[in-house]
Formats: structure tokens, sequence, C-alpha cells
């Protein structure tokens, strides 16, 4: 087991499962039945890019026909205040599942599943104090615009704690000069793969600016970001995560996908059981995960899924608990070990 963790633990992502993948919740401005269309049109396009990773498909002709009869798609909706906004009524609408689903694999795009990985974020400010990491205490609209512009592309986020092991790691300084070396020594005590720097210059006078480094696996890509207010600079940062992590995890469904056999070693007991299956099954290109045989701690599965073998890989691999076993995995034939 150690040999297996050895070979394969260095590249796993940490993942988490985005619950609020099929809502979204827009700003109406009263509560008619012409509103009521209007959030619904944009509440189901806010879903699509989140599901699929890409605002592109917004674009499609399918998805395009699809928005305008958004509204006969919402199986539940409700009004409240924005507190941040006094006066400023939101909509909070939610579709179904395999409706969206359905609906991007008619259009002929990629799908991205609820699984995904956790990213790190370090921000750091420069204002008339000076520099600072922006923290909930320190910044807190800010901080609150960050958490909800991640929540809307569906992209899981940590922050660091801030604390005097983070102090000694990585200084503002070295977070404004997006010191890679000093950012992922800082970022090792988190477990994550993905790591968001950001610094943003709020002068007296004139528009904020900042720029955005994502580092994953090795690579690095750079933004840099110009406007009036934050609420633009945040998007394109978590924009450039999203594109990215959708280029990597999200997959074309395919029709020649079913049938597809999975062995499953290290299942000692009914909750293991459970736990795989029901697991499996939350993945929304997989229909139906059934089993065949059961030999010790072996459990054999047939998968009825949307997508080849080499497609679903890419997905298991997000669940740290499911590791490859070397050298097995062959053809359509997918070999795990279960980790408690």
């Amino acid at each position: 087991l150690m040999a297996i963790m050895g070979v394969t633990g260095a590249g796993v992502a940490r993942a988490e499962v985005v619950e609020d993948l099929y809502s979204a919740e827009v700003p109406v401005a009263n509560q008619s039945s012409a509103e009521l269309a209007k959030g619904a049109r944009a509440a189901l396009a806010d879903v699509l890019v989140k599901v699929s990773g890409s605002s592109g498909l917004l674009g499609n002709p399918v998805i395009k026909s699809a928005l305008t009869k958004a509204r006969s798609q919402v199986i539940k909706y409700g009004y409240s205040q924005n507190q941040r906004t006094p006066g400023e009524l939101l909509m909070r609408f939610e579709f179904d599942r395999s409706y969206i689903t359905d609906l991007i694999i008619e259009a002929g795009a990629p799908l991205w599943t609820a699984n995904r990985p956790t990213v790190l974020v370090w921000l750091v400010v420069e204002d008339a104090d000076g520099r600072h990491f922006a923290t909930p205490d320190s910044d807190p609209e800010l901080i609150a615009d960050l958490r909800a512009a991640f929540s809307r592309r569906g992209v899981p986020m940590q922050l660091p704690m801030h604390d005097l092991a983070d102090s000694a790691a990585l200084t503002a300084d070295a977070g404004w000069r997006l010191n890679r070396t000093a950012l992922l020594a800082a970022s090792g005590r988190y477990d994550v793969q993905d790591i968001l720097a950001g610094r943003f210059a709020f002068p007296a006078t004139g528009d904020h600016s900042g720029d955005w480094m994502y580092l994953r696996d090795g690579n690095v890509r750079e933004r840099s970001v110009k406007g009036a207010d934050t609420g633009p600079l945040l998007r394109d940062g978590v924009a450039l995560v999203a594109e990215d992590m959708a280029s990597r995890y999200a997959v074309a469904p395919t029709t020649g996908g079913g049938g597809l056999e999975m062995s499953v070693s290290g299942v000692a007991s009914y909750a293991d059981y459970a736990a795989v299956v029901s697991w499996l099954e939350s993945i929304e290109l997989i229909e139906h995960a059934n089993i065949e045989r059961v030999q010790g701690d072996v459990i054999q599965l047939r998968l009825q899924a949307k997508v080849d073998a080499a497609q679903l890989a890419g997905i298991l691999e997000l669940n740290e608990q499911l590791v490859p076993v070397p050298g097995v995995t062959a053809g359509s034939e997918l070999s795990y070990q279960w980790l408690n």
C-alpha cells in the first residue's frame, strides 16, 4: 500500500464536491413576471458557465435557444434582500441536474463534474497604509466578493490561516512580488495542488490595478487586471483558474463509454462499499455503478458511463481515497485501491 501511495500520491489534487452547482443568485428590479423571466435567463446562463467551465458555451445555438425558455426549467426560486446593497432584490434559482447535464451534452460541449480541486488564495493589498494580506478581518468586503466570485464559477477556495507559521514563510512584500518559491513553500502545509496569488493596488485616485498568478504542477499562468472597482478584477482571477481547470477536467461525453469495468480493492466493510458506489454515482457522467462480483476485499463493478475509460480516469483522480494501481489499469478496465 505504501508503495502505491508513493507512486501516485504526489500528483493527487485535493478536491471537494461543489454543492450549489445547479443554482445561481442574480439581482432583479422587482417581483414582476418580466423580471422573473429575465432573472431565470441570467441564472441559467450562470449555471451553464459554472457546470461547463466556459463562458464560450453561451454562444452555442442550442444554449441560446434554451436560454429563451429558462423560466420553464426552474424547479425552485426565492427572493431575498441584498445585505451589502440596501434596497437591492436578489432571486435564487435552482435547476434540475439532469436537465443541465443533458443540455450541455446536446450542445456537444464538455461537462465539468462537481468534483473539483480546491484552490488556495493568497491576496496582497497595497493602499495608503502600506501592504498587507487581505483577510476576513482586514478586508471583509473584498474577501466576501472573492468568495462570491469563486462560488459563481463553482470552484472551491481556501484562504491561508495567516498565523505565525504563514507569516514566517511568506511576508506581504514577498507576496506582493509574487515570489513563486516563497509562495510554494508557504502553501506546502495546506495540501493543495492549485495556488492563486494576487496583488491589488488601491490608489487614492484612479483605477484599481493588479496581477494574478496561478500555480499548479509546475505550470504558471498570469493575468494583469485594471478597473474602477474590484468586482471585475476578482472575476478575472477566478476565470483564470476556472478556464484552466475546465481544460483539464471537463470532458466531452461519448456514446461508447457504457459498460466500463472497474475493480476496487481495500473494500473491507459495507460502509466502504456504500461510499465507493455512492461517490461513483454522484458523478454526472456515470448513470449507474453496478456490483458484478465481490471477492475478499475486492469488488468488481460495471459502470454505465457517458465517457470512456481514459476520460473517466481523469475524473476519478480527484478522489484522494481512490488510488490507481500501477500497471493494472489498461484498455477499458479501471483498477483502484480504496484508502480509508
